[in-house]
């Protein structure tokens, strides 16, 4: 038996036969025809593989919704960058095949933004890789993913987006991968699909190519290759807790989230998109305490109309039939781009132009979310939220464009409801200007991500910094505590949409804390509730 470790990004316990997925090697193609021969095989690739990404989007679409289809709407776009198109275009002149320019332009780009300094551009090289060995495969006529028939648990060096989004998720056990982190694309999809899985494994592929059994135990963090009898039988009787848990929760659905004391809080769900509201309407979700408005404007190459917001706002609103509702206005910046809105780049990001700023400053983006939101409030109970606030200025005067848009559209003869205006408590400032951010607004809702990170000035998409991002430190819970207070003494609502809401160790000291909501991926309310209603706070 041999074992090592990963980092978790899904618990659960995995038994089955491995599968090794390695890339498809390109071959080295020599050119057999003229420059301009090769060169008219690389647009006709270019072509075959900007239908193959469509059909995959709309494939995605369908299974995984539009926030994680979006990477491959990035993809086309990809294949019509003109540094990349002439770089390819040079190399063929010079002599080469299709195939190889196609494989080399990739990688030289990928190269320079593997070296920026920047997470999200760091992540793109990714992508590029991608799409270029796609174009690549098909010149070469090498690539294609095949598996063999009935479950598997996946080991690979690592997942690029178009590759997970073709597994057939059913038979699917879980995922091991040497590289990824927590934010990769294998690990959404392992969330996605709550399958147990590890990134960062310390595993080799040639011993799990060639083992009988692998194990995953996404609880501890653990794989095992061909484990003995006694690890086997301690793995499946854990495996058959966890399922027998997963059973007793159902126990749970439809019921209100209430301790034993009679405390009561909601326990409402975080989504990117539409589709993403009908999973949490599954999985038994209160309300919506996050939409994610920046997903709508990402994936794409211009801003999204009015009319198109409004329809994805009127759409939620509908299929949470009477449930709350929170938008967030456009967190876009920092870690999340979009390259029509021209922003410019920035020595540090994080600390740059996103969220509120943006809107502030560009009045164009931001006017036409608030119209449609505005509009969509008819149909639901809509509450809108501005992202990254630092200063009370900041709220009163996002706060005097939608008294101004409420204005316009109503004399427009636009039937509106009530929009409660909250504040994304995620920056120190609003933490400690909590007491006068409550006279200002009608809710509180903290980003404990971002609220970690600055506080703890520690980047948290940087994974050398993992031991020291700790959402537990006595500075953070000290900020809740205090954050509470003022929502609570103000008569406001407050609660937590960050990844802390989901932590089962921090669920009675934030119903302690006076926290009225949590927000979490939808397949983890069941969970909560199971903790909140056995209660004795």
């Amino acid at each position: 038996m041999k074992q090592g470790s990963g980092l978790t990004v899904f618990p659960g316990v995995a038994i089955g036969s491995a599968v090794v997925y390695r890339k498809a090697q390109t071959a080295a193609v020599t050119a057999c025809g003229t420059p301009a021969a090769e060169q008219q095989k690389f647009e006709a690739a270019c072509q075959t593989a900007k239908k193959q990404l469509a059909a995959l989007f709309e494939q995605a679409k369908q299974t995984l919704g539009e926030e994680h289809a979006a990477i491959l709407e990035v993809q086309m776009l990809m294949l019509e960058d003109l540094d990349y198109l002439e770089a390819v275009a040079d190399a063929i002149a010079g002599g080469e095949s299709a195939a190889s320019a196609a494989a080399a332009g990739g990688e030289s780009m990928a190269e320079i933004f593997a070296n920026l300094d920047d997470e999200y551009m760091k992540a793109r090289a990714a992508d590029i890789r991608d799409v270029s060995g796609r174009v690549a495969g098909i010149l070469s006529g090498n690539g294609g993913f095949q598996l063999p028939a009935g479950n598997f648990i996946l080991v690979a060096e690592d997942l690029a987006p178009s590759e997970t989004i073709q597994l057939p998720r059913e038979r699917i056990l879980a995922f091991v991968t040497k590289q990824g982190s927590s934010s990769s694309h294998t690990a959404i999809l392992a969330r996605t699909l709550n399958i147990p899985s590890l990134v960062q494994a310390d595993i080799l592929l040639e011993d799990a190519e060639n083992c009988k059994i692998l194990a995953v135990d996404g609880f501890t963090g653990h794989y095992y290759i061909d484990p003995n009898a006694d690890t086997l039988a301690g793995l499946r009787e854990k495996q058959e807790k966890a399922a027998a848990g997963r059973e007793a929760l159902e126990a749970y659905r439809g019921r209100k989230s209430v301790t034993k004391a009679g405390k009561q809080i909601l326990l409402c769900a975080n989504i990117g998109c539409p589709e993403d509201a009908k999973a949490s309407m599954a999985q038994d979700a209160e309300g919506i305490g996050l939409m994610r408005s920046e997903f709508l404007y990402l994936g794409r190459d211009n801003l999204p109309t009015e009319d198109e917001l409004f329809e994805a706002y009127k759409e939620v609103a509908e299929t949470m039939r009477g449930r709350p509702v929170v938008i967030r206005t456009l967190d876009i910046g920092a870690d999340k781009q979009a390259d029509y809105l021209h922003l410019e780049k920035e020595e540090n990001p994080a600390l740059g132009l996103r969220g509120l700023r943006v809107c502030l400053t560009r009045e164009e983006i931001f006017r036409p979310q608030l119209r449609a939101i505005y509009r969509a409030s008819a149909y639901g109970k809509l509450n809108v939220m501005f992202p990254m606030i630092a200063s009370v200025w900041e709220l009163q005067e996002a706060k005097a464009l939608c008294a101004s848009i409420r204005k316009e559209l109503t004399e427009e003869g636009f039937a509106l409801g009530e929009v409660p205006i909250g504040v994304m408590v995620e920056t120190p400032a609003a933490a400690v200007l909590a007491a006068e951010l409550a006279k200002e607004a009608d809710f509180f809702s903290v980003g404990t991500n971002d609220l970690t990170q600055y506080t703890l000035a520690v980047d948290r998409q940087n994974a050398n910094l993992g031991r020291f991002y700790d959402p537990h430190h006595p500075a953070v819970l000290a900020l809740l505590a205090h954050i509470a207070k003022c929502a609570n003494d103000a008569g406001i609502w407050v609660g937590i949409c960050g990844e802390l809401a989901a932590d089962p160790k921090l669920t009675e000291t934030f119903l302690e804390m006076g926290f009225a909501e949590l927000s979490m991926a939808p397949g983890r309310i069941l969970e909560l509730r199971k903790l909140i209603c056995e209660s004795e706070v």
